[in-house]
């Protein structure tokens, strides 16, 4: 064994995160499960229709990113770090690293928010998205439900705004640990806000997402330019796409069509659009399938 981890380091490496990534599956499920269970919005099976592929997505998100998000990160944090002055890029390294935490969290949302929104607004970034809008049936999994185009754009766009301001930088001692911090935060919440969870949080809600906050973005009715924000709901507030009555939506998905399985919802975004559909803006509105 120790041959071989001499040998394969990276393979090694592999197989330790996979383990990690099962193991934080477990944790989650242990942790969902029984609430979604006793509190459910809807009650529905644990191994619920498109399980299986909301399965596939999470172990692909989940051993991906490191491959997919960091060459462009580093990419992107250097030409901002270099096309901006350093008046800018450094006004925020004074700062404790709390502070700046605390900075990064609301700097980077507004990114967020802004990229998510775009997903919807611009019909080739849809196609990616769609994906993720295709559960019919939202618990904490769906969250993972993501294609890593869609991914990648909309953390970069956080990013971005990190780099920027300087709460962020490509230099200096551990210069991703502000950027991994806030896609940690940001990503474990995102789990909570997918849950099948009916809690109501009262005047809370306007500060943080919930679930019902969230789930108003998946219904098929209104999910196209409501409710953007993946923590802190002050932004739909700003831009007005804030929207949260009640009750809770009827149904949830898209009318776009998404294919069944995950193979297919990963090659699809990048086929041709149909003859039809080419140089229009709207997708075909065909009903999705769950996967």
């Amino acid at each position: 064994m120790t041959s071989v981890a001499a040998d394969h380091p990276a393979m090694l490496n592999f197989l330790a995160q996979s383990g990690r990534v099962c193991i934080w599956l477990a944790l989650m499920t242990a942790v969902f499960a029984p609430l979604e269970y006793f509190f459910a919005v809807r009650q529905e099976k644990l191994f619920r229709k498109g399980w299986t592929t909301d399965c596939g997505w999470y172990f692909i998100n989940s051993l991906t990113p490191v491959f997919l998000l960091g060459p462009p990160s580093a990419v992107l944090a250097t030409v901002v770090h270099v096309a901006l002055p350093a008046s800018v890029t450094g006004a925020a390294a004074a700062l404790p690293l709390w502070a700046r935490m605390c900075a990064a969290m609301v700097v980077g949302e507004l990114g967020f928010y802004w990229g998510h929104r775009w997903t919807h607004e611009i019909p080739l970034l849809w196609r990616f998205h769609a994906v993720h809008h295709s559960a019919e049936h939202i618990n904490f999994l769906v969250n993972a439900r993501a294609h890593p185009v869609d991914m990648v754009f909309t953390r970069l766009c956080g990013l971005a705004l990190l780099y920027a301001t300087g709460l962020a930088s490509p230099v200096g001692p551990n210069p991703t640990l502000i950027p991994a911090l806030v896609l940690f935060v940001g990503s474990s919440w995102s789990y909570f806000i997918h849950a099948n969870i009916r809690w109501r949080l009262g005047p809370v809600e306007e500060l943080i997402a919930t679930p019902a906050f969230h789930h108003w973005h998946h219904t098929r009715e209104d999910h196209k330019d409501h409710n953007y924000a993946s923590m802190l709901p002050v932004m739909d507030r700003l831009f007005g796409t804030f929207y949260l009555p009640a009750v809770w939506p009827e149904s949830y998905g898209t009318d776009t069509h998404v294919p069944v399985g995950l193979t297919g919802q990963l090659l699809d975004p990048f086929a041709p659009l149909p003859q039809h559909a080419a140089g229009s803006s709207v997708a075909v509105p065909v009903r999705s399938i769950e996967g």
